[in-house]
Formats: C-alpha cells, structure tokens, sequence
C-alpha cells in the first residue's frame, strides 16, 4: 500500500503546484501542510496555489484535514487557491467545512471567578443543604407520628434485617476497635501514671473515659463509616433504578418504608453497642493493668467499680442513642439526595460518611457542654 506522498514544486508563472499521490489515509504517516506554508513563505512572488491528484490512489478524512490547514495557510497570506485539480468528493467535502468560519470568541476560555463570588456561591449552597436537611429532619418526625397513630407503612421483616445487619454482624470490628481504644488509653495514662506510682489509676482513666464518651464515639464512628455509608449506598443505588420513583407511584412514602426501619434499627442497637463497646474497651485496660503494670484483676475490677458511676454510663448510653437518630439520618438523607448515575452512588456514599462522622463530633461538644453546665 502506497503511502501518501506529496511533491512541492514552482511554475514559470509563479504557481505553486501541489502534488498528491499515494493514499492519503489517517492510517498512514502523512506529510505535514507545514511544507505548504515554508514554500510560500519562502517565495512571496506566488500567484496562486493549484492542486494535481492524477495519482492519488485514495483518500479519507486525513487528505480533507490537510488541505482545510493549507486553505487556512493560503488566507493567512492572502495567496488564491485553485481547488480545480482536486476530486469532486474533496471539493464538496471543503466547502462544507469552510462554510461557515469559526466565529471569534465561540470557544469558551477556563474563567476562574471571583473570590467574593466563590464565597457567595458556596454560602448559597451551603444554605440550600441546611434547607434540605430541615426538610428531610421534618419529613422524618411526620413519618414518626405517623408510626405512633398507626398510619406508616413498613415491613417487619426489613427492620429486623436492618437490625441484625446492624447487630450482630457489626460485633467483631466493634470488639476490636474498642479493646485496641482501651490499650491506647492504658498505655498513655500509664506512661504518665508511672512517674507518681499511681498505676492503679488507670482503672479510672479507662472506665470513665470508655462509659463517658469513647465507647460511644468510636461505635458511632465505625457505624457511620460501615452503617450509613450501606444506608447511602443502598437506598442511592434504588434512586438510580427509579425504585424509589415506583413506591411513590403506588402511594408509598420512601420515608415510611425505607427511613423509619433504619432509624428505630439504630436507635435501638447504638446503646447496646455502646454498652458493648464500653466492657470491650475496660477489658482492654485490663489486659494492659494486669500485664503490663503489674496489677492484680480484682484491685483493678474493684477500682473501675468505684471510678465508674451511672451517671457516666447514663451520658454513655444517651450519646450512643443520639448518634445512631444523626447516623441514619445522614445516610439515608443522602441516599435520598443521590443522582440519576453510578458514579452519585459513590459520591452519596462519601458524603453520608463525612456527614455522618461531622454530625457526632459537634453532637459530642454539644453533649459535653451541656454536661459541664449541668455538673454531671
């Protein structure tokens, strides 16, 4: 297969002929119209640019994207192009292309925009999500009246599915994460705790700081990130299918049926995990009280038993409760909110995570506040 080739020579009457032959294919390695416009620089005597294709063999879209550059070449310095030795299927081809010019300024440039602008943009938009979180917070607490009087709509079974998918298949990384939360704690308090001979304490340090707060925030947070973001995914995932679009057809509320099963499902298993977490993370100092400080299992059991008051389980339980109603909202509301696409799954998916994980730590310093000025 020949390949395209092309001659470049100057008549006695100042034309410049280009000579096409071979097949002029994007297939094959053409010659650049860069020569076209060297020539006619080189020789500004030129009267016109003509064409001889006796031995073009063939040609395609690559023979068309050479000769619209050489017209483009030809108007820059304002040399006549003669199209006449071309072939007719090219002629047309041309004119179609050269038709209608490129207007200036068609392309849109990158425009960065201003900086009071960002910062204008992103307050709206913030305050479009705070909106549609109000919305969705309200739409919720209809569907619990509706639970209360009788008039929701769910299936037990899918509560007690969410239930033992929130249960008992979330027991082992709890159990982990909470004994390795409560060796952390040991073993920072005992390095300090050591300088006084007051190893013993770490009892205290692990019972109250587990009860009171850690074992919540950690369930909390290996909740969000495994729970919510299954939450997210799932009920994104029916958005996508118009599985959602299908219930509201047939007069079902999605906020009846796929909502409230979830929430009372965490609403009920966060405590309990909560607790879990808490003997997890006391078993964990233990380990390291017994082990590593020397210290005898019924000291170290009698001194958690007097470090630990119910007021700090109390605080424990009801934060583990608070953030399982801020976990299923964040992932089901995200759910909710996914897009029509495979890719706004994940983006769902992520945001009920960090949504999820922001809403426990401001809960938590509201909690711990409140508690402050309370005195408890």
């Amino acid at each position: 297969m020949a390949q395209g080739e092309l001659q470049i020579h100057k008549t006695p009457d100042g034309t410049l002929q280009v000579a096409l032959s071979g097949e002029w294919k994007l297939a094959n390695s053409l010659p650049s119209p860069d020569l076209v416009r060297n020539e006619i620089e080189a020789s500004p005597r030129i009267s016109r640019v003509s064409f001889e294709t006796g031995n073009l063999t063939g040609w395609d879209s690559g023979l068309l994207s050479f000769l619209v550059k050489v017209v483009g070449q030809c108007s820059g310095c304002d040399v006549p192009m003669d199209r006449e030795g071309l072939p007719s299927g090219v002629n047309r081809l041309l004119d179609l292309a050269t038709a209608v010019p490129e207007r200036k300024g068609a392309r849109r440039g990158t425009e960065r925009a201003p900086f009071l602008a960002r910062i204008g943009e992103s307050a709206v938009s913030f305050w479009h999500s705070v909106l549609e979180m109000l919305t969705f917070i309200g739409e919720t607490c209809v569907a619990f009246v509706r639970l209360f009087t009788g008039k929701s709509r769910f299936r037990g079974s899918d509560l007690m599915l969410v239930i033992q998918e929130c249960s008992a298949e979330a027991l082992p990384i709890v159990s982990l994460i909470s004994l390795l939360v409560g060796l952390i704690l040991a073993f920072v308090g005992a390095i300090q705790l050591k300088l006084f001979g007051a190893q013993i304490f770490v009892a205290d340090l692990v019972g109250i700081g587990m009860t009171r707060a850690m074992g919540a925030i950690m369930t909390g947070i290996i909740m969000s990130g495994r729970t919510g973001a299954s939450f997210a995914a799932t009920i994104g995932t029916m958005q996508v299918n118009e599985e959602i679009d299908a219930l509201q057809t047939t007069g079902v509320s999605p906020i009846d049926f796929l909502v409230l099963p979830r929430m009372i499902a965490l609403c009920i298993i966060m405590p309990l995990l909560t607790v879990y977490a808490d003997f997890m993370g006391i078993m964990g100092g233990l380990i390291v009280g017994v082990f590593g400080l020397d210290l005898n299992i019924v000291e170290y059991y009698n001194e958690t038993k007097k470090a630990v008051s119910l007021t700090n389980f109390w605080i424990g339980i009801f934060s583990g409760f608070v953030y399982g109603i801020l976990i299923a909202i964040s992932g089901c509301m995200r759910g909710m909110q996914c897009g029509r696409s495979a890719s706004a799954v994940g983006d769902a998916t992520t945001s009920a995570v960090v949504t999820g994980i922001v809403s426990i730590v401001v809960a938590t310093a509201i909690i711990t506040v409140i508690c402050n000025i309370l005195g408890i």
